[in-house]
């Protein structure tokens, strides 16, 4: 069972887009008969990008190109990016400024996402090409995972928080596994930015656009900082200021989001009636008595529907609910979840944690994700003293950040913390009762973007761009590059989703 703190941890630190699956590139039926196409310099063919099964399978062109691990030794290791393109639908090719998405995490590979980006940017599509790059040390480009000698997964115990000693030897058996063919100090976000100006120099655009979600949203910030003749437009989703500590801020955010969720049910009806509203009390109450003695349980598992038996412990309901906080259709069960657990029926939601666990089990490359934040994060960290007084309390940071004793550093460039002041096109979007990257964070950013604009999602969480209208303005937007003429008027028909009252749904 997936329910320690580690696994909290490792989660929470996907700042990511909720909700993502997806696989490594196959050859298309085929292959070998068609015809290489070109973009630019680089020679790609044709795969499927898949997702697991016929609905997430995404037909694209895949190619590989080589650059320097270390940036400063051209002549010695290089490693090869993994690259997907999307053409455009139209007819004569797409227009000469394609769009490069960014994924979040950090540690998320860009072509697992293809499906969510596919129907997020179909508009885009129509006339621009899409390129997904995997970050260096995701997907398929030379990934920094965790593995034996033998590529197995390494893992932690599950069912116990390590200590320093249990994570510090992880870690060593980590970095053991990569056996000499990555140095992790060269896998940060400023030699991400450089691996994408070398590829869109290679595929010969001039300008490029930027969509960027989550930790995606600091990479593309950097990128314009860096290359701001190359960078036509950006578009933030789930903004994550370059001065942020990531994964220092989760313990107040996360209250934040619990906050408004207890405000959405207070001003339900049928939730009103139902249940408490102040989600927060009821949370640290049930905590409280697993504290005191954690609870055996028997649930169905929700792969096989067989019964298992179980413990269900403070870190399995704190992991769920900070999971739930994503997106609005999991936050809406959390106060049938938690009265259920105040009532002592735990079965539904160990069910539920397992779930959502195995959903989101390897999403993330841990190694890459050390790599950037023990590099631009750990160092800039400072407990708050408030912080002991939230859900989550300081063990959150202490243990995210709890790597970067034993994995290798790289030294960000002296000024990877300032704020973007540029005159680039903007697009910044945020979900309300996001627990992560709340609006405000976006509103930081904005200050310093006098042609941006931000728009704020009603009821909704962790990531916006294929949510309603949502496509069809990230068209408008990339096509005119002027955020502030666009009539946003279609977000108004976004509500909230109502909270559960039962496991049959919401109230009539």
């Amino acid at each position: 069972m997936r329910t320690s703190r580690f696994s909290v941890l490792t989660l929470a630190a996907g700042i990511a887009l909720a909700g993502c699956s997806g696989g490594a590139p196959v050859p298309a039926t085929g292959e070998a008969a068609r015809p290489t196409r070109m973009f630019g310099q680089i020679p790609f063919h044709a795969c499927t990008l898949d997702g697991g099964n016929a609905a997430t399978r995404v037909e694209a062109q895949c190619a590989t190109y080589e650059v320097p691990e270390n940036p400063d030794a051209p002549d010695a290791r290089r490693i090869a990016l993994n690259i997907a393109w999307l053409p455009a639908d139209a007819k004569d090719g797409g227009t000469a400024d394609p769009v490069f998405f960014l994924a979040g995490g950090p540690g998320q590979a860009a072509t697992e996402l293809a499906a969510q980006i596919n129907a997020g940017l179909r508009e885009v599509r129509r006339q621009r090409d899409i390129v997904l790059v995997d970050q260096r040390g995701t997907g398929g480009s030379n990934p920094l995972t965790c593995t034996d000698a033998d590529g197995q997964a390494l893992e932690l115990d599950a069912l116990t928080a390590p200590d320093d000693a249990a994570l510090d030897a992880y870690v060593g058996r980590c970095l053991a596994g990569l056996d000499g063919r990555a140095d992790p100090r060269f896998y940060t976000t400023a030699n991400a930015i450089r691996d994408l100006d070398t590829v869109r120099a290679a595929l010969g655009a001039d300008q490029i656009n930027l969509v960027g979600g989550s930790y995606g949203t600091r990479v593309a910030q950097q990128y314009a900082m860096a290359y701001p003749q190359h960078t036509r437009s950006i578009v933030l989703d789930g903004v994550a200021p370059n001065d942020l500590v990531v994964g220092g801020e989760f313990a107040h955010t996360f209250e934040d989001a619990l906050a408004l969720q207890s405000k959405q049910c207070a001003q339900d009806a049928g939730c009103r009636a139902r249940f408490p509203t102040d989600l927060q009390a009821q949370l640290r109450g049930v905590l409280s008595t697993l504290h005191a003695t954690p609870a055996p349980v028997t649930y169905r598992d929700p792969t096989t529907g067989a019964q298992r038996d179980g413990v269900v412990t403070p870190d399995t309901v704190t992991g769920l609910a900070f999971l739930f906080s994503y997106a609005p259709q999991t936050a809406s069960l959390l106060p049938l979840i938690l009265d259920e657990a105040a009532q002592g029926r735990y079965g539904p939601l160990m069910s539920l944690s397992q779930l959502m666990y195995s959903n989101v089990d390897g999403q993330m490359t841990r190694g890459m994700q050390w790599s950037v934040i023990c590099a631009e994060d750990a160092g800039r960290y400072r407990e708050d003293g408030r912080v002991a007084d939230t859900i989550l309390g300081p063990g959150v940071a202490r243990m995210f950040f709890g790597a970067c004793r034993t994995w290798p550093t790289g030294a960000p460039p002296a000024n990877h913390t300032a704020a973007l002041q540029s005159d680039v096109p903007a697009l910044l979007m945020s979900g309300e009762l996001d627990p992560v990257t709340p609006p405000a964070y976006a509103e930081r950013v904005l200050a310093g973007l006098p042609n941006g604009r931000h728009l704020v999602f009603k009821g909704q969480g962790h990531g916006t761009f294929a949510l309603g209208c949502a496509p069809k303005l990230l068209a408008q937007f990339i096509e005119s590059t002027d955020a502030k003429a666009l009539d946003a008027k279609c977000l108004d028909a976004m509500r909230p989703v109502p909270p559960f009252t039962s496991f049959n749904g919401w109230s009539p």
